[in-house]
């Protein structure tokens, strides 16, 4: 059965499709069977990235081991009993066609709160949170008091994973694996930085989760989004050497990939 891996965030710009494009994509390039689907249906940009890269392969003549991303099938509405709701139907549909044949599912999710993305945190193996290294972006996580040094209370995305959490356990399903992976750390020690690291140490061990490294703020995402490219995929499109920039952006790949402890999956890049 396909483990399936959900990148969810309810706020907007916290890196959730680069990291969705990243994690599909190395799993791609390790030889495993990756399906994606993107839950956006307004943004698309997971979407958006594989356009970009299937036209880019064309006009280069490349091929680079690449997910395959998947719309969601349309449903009859006619065809539905008094209330059930189109959208579960659409991604259970998505996914019962997926799972004999994929190793892994990545869905990504909107940075909003809908019923898709409900769904899709209930159905998650490993949930993966991108959240940038700011309070603004934890208050989603957790309420905080003035100081930053004491945790209020659970905010609504992690209300909305413990509800993913209690349905999975009333269908007899094994929990979810949930870590944060946390972007744009800044690379000096600062008050900031030091709250930041104490609250979600403090928040982790209180309502469950697992941290990991993620991305720092680098130009070379915004320049790969194009072309539908991913830092596994420079030296296959003929950059020979890799700027120090490149390089540590690459590191921080791998040191994401061996965090997120995906089943049977050896990091060899």
């Amino acid at each position: 059965m396909a483990h399936i891996i959900v990148v969810g965030n309810e706020k907007g710009g916290a890196g959730k499709s680069t990291v969705s494009m990243h994690v599909a994509s190395a799993l791609a390039r390790l030889g495993y069977k990756v399906n994606t689907l993107d839950l956006d249906l307004r943004q698309r940009s997971l979407g958006r990235y594989f356009e970009n890269r299937a036209a880019f392969m064309k006009s280069s003549g490349l091929h680079l081991p690449s997910p395959t991303n998947h719309d969601l099938p349309e449903i009859d509405a006619a065809s539905l009993k008094p209330g059930e709701n189109v959208f579960d139907h659409r991604l259970s549909a998505a996914v019962s066609r997926l799972e004999a044949d994929s190793d892994f599912i990545l869905i990504d999710c909107p940075g909003s709160h809908t019923r898709l993305s409900q769904v899709a945190h209930s159905l998650a193996d490993t949930l993966v949170t991108p959240l940038n290294d700011s309070f603004v972006d934890f208050d989603l996580l957790a309420r905080i008091d003035a100081s930053g040094e004491k945790i209020l209370g659970p905010s609504v995305y992690s209300e909305m994973v413990w509800n993913a959490r209690q349905l999975r356990a009333q269908a007899g399903l094994k929990p979810i694996d949930w870590v944060i992976v946390r972007n744009r750390v800044g690379t000096q020690r600062m008050v900031n930085k030091e709250k930041m690291e104490r609250a979600i140490e403090m928040l982790a061990s209180r309502i469950g989760f697992r941290i990991a490294p993620g991305f720092s703020e680098r130009v070379i995402f915004r320049e790969l989004f194009p072309r539908g490219l991913t830092l596994l995929d420079l030296k296959d499109i003929g950059v020979k050497q890799l700027n120090i920039s490149n390089i540590a952006a690459r590191q921080e790949l791998r040191d994401m990939m061996k965090a997120l402890k995906l089943p049977g999956v050896e990091i060899d890049f």
